[in-house]
């Protein structure tokens, strides 16, 4: 390990736009399947990651909700989320504010309640034995209907004390968020926080992105590369303190490369841009992972990485007195 390497490795780090579904590795897929009797089709799991052949996000997306099949019971979210929250704080994340897909489950017949209790144990034995800091965004899935996403909201409502703030993910074409006004509009009136994902070269990403910021008022965007096309939109970002939650090596799998020359206009322009890893278990990237190949492209000096991890903490959706004590963990 470099220099620098070892510099990233030991930074103090906040994780924004993590998919718990996302941390789902192969080999846990196999271990679940086999306590729930599932049949994988596939002989062992080298031949179930060759299968991860992403082009574009559908690709990836079809792939992503055909593994969650494995996810059956209470200690199965249990076990998913333990083990991410395991694997970061060997990254050194001190917080992470971290997605989670009922729809994907519930519309399987897992009911809401045994999802959030088994990711609700591990966030607490999180803190408790690793000494790293959780909260939870449900994110409701952009290709199904607008009345499932109000249902699945409602839902939530009982467990609203678990759940931070609420996003949108999954297929963007001809899913615009206005669709989901009515839903966002709930949700900020019972209290939660709002972001939603605008993923990279997507049809209409500009128009979508302006959508996000006058029509939904989100707080957060999660991707947002885009936003650079567009010298107004851009503007009105940073005059509004938006962060972005960009994931470098998802960018790769499923755009033309790392947007990392995004990230240094990002940068440049003082836009609170922050690193994430989006679904490691898929990219084979964890937080760290990104923060390495961003260095690597763009040649990042110690305070520009630390300005990411600052960007990081400061958008977290904490108290000015947790976000004040991160800050000085990383200056130190």
């Amino acid at each position: 390990m470099t220099e620098i390497e070892q510099f990233i490795q030991d930074l103090p780090k906040c994780e924004l736009h993590v998919h718990l579904e996302g941390t789902l590795e192969p080999e846990m897929k196999f271990d679940l399947a086999a306590r729930n009797n599932i049949v994988l089709g596939f002989k062992d799991k080298n031949a179930l990651r060759a299968s991860y052949d992403f082009t574009d996000l559908p690709s990836f997306l079809d792939i992503y909700y055909g593994g969650l099949s494995v996810l059956r019971t209470e200690q199965d979210f249990y076990d998913l989320t333990y083990a991410y929250l395991n694997r970061a704080r060997g990254d050194n994340i001190l917080y992470a504010e971290m997605f989670f897909d009922p729809q994907a489950h519930t519309s399987r017949g897992v009911s809401f309640d045994t999802v959030i209790r088994g990711i609700r144990r591990a966030q607490e034995d999180g803190e408790r034995h690793l000494g790293i800091r959780t909260q939870l965004i449900l994110c409701f899935l952009r290709d199904l209907s607008a009345g499932f996403a109000m249902a699945t909201l409602l839902e939530s409502l009982p467990y609203k004390d678990w759940i931070v703030g609420v996003g949108l993910d999954s297929d963007e074409k001809d899913n615009p968020p206005l669709k989901f006004q009515a839903v966002f509009a709930r949700a900020r009136a019972e209290g939660y926080k709002l972001t939603m994902h605008c993923d990279v070269n997507q049809q209409d990403s500009v128009k979508h992105l302006w959508q996000c910021l006058n029509e939904i008022g989100v707080e957060r965007i999660d991707h947002g590369v885009n936003s650079l096309d567009d010298s107004r939109l851009s503007a009105e970002i940073r005059r509004r303190g938006l962060a972005l939650t960009v994931c470098p090596v998802s960018n790769a799998f499923v755009t033309d490369g790392t947007q990392s020359a995004a990230i240094r206009k990002m940068l440049d322009d003082g836009m609170l841009v922050t690193l994430n890893s989006d679904d490691p278990g898929y990219f084979g990237a964890y937080l760290t992972d990104n923060f390495i190949v961003v260095q690597r492209e763009l040649g990042l000096g110690r305070e520009e990485l630390r300005q990411l991890s600052r960007n990081a903490f400061d958008a977290a959706w904490l108290p000015d007195s947790a976000k004040q004590a991160y800050r000085a963990l990383l200056q130190d």
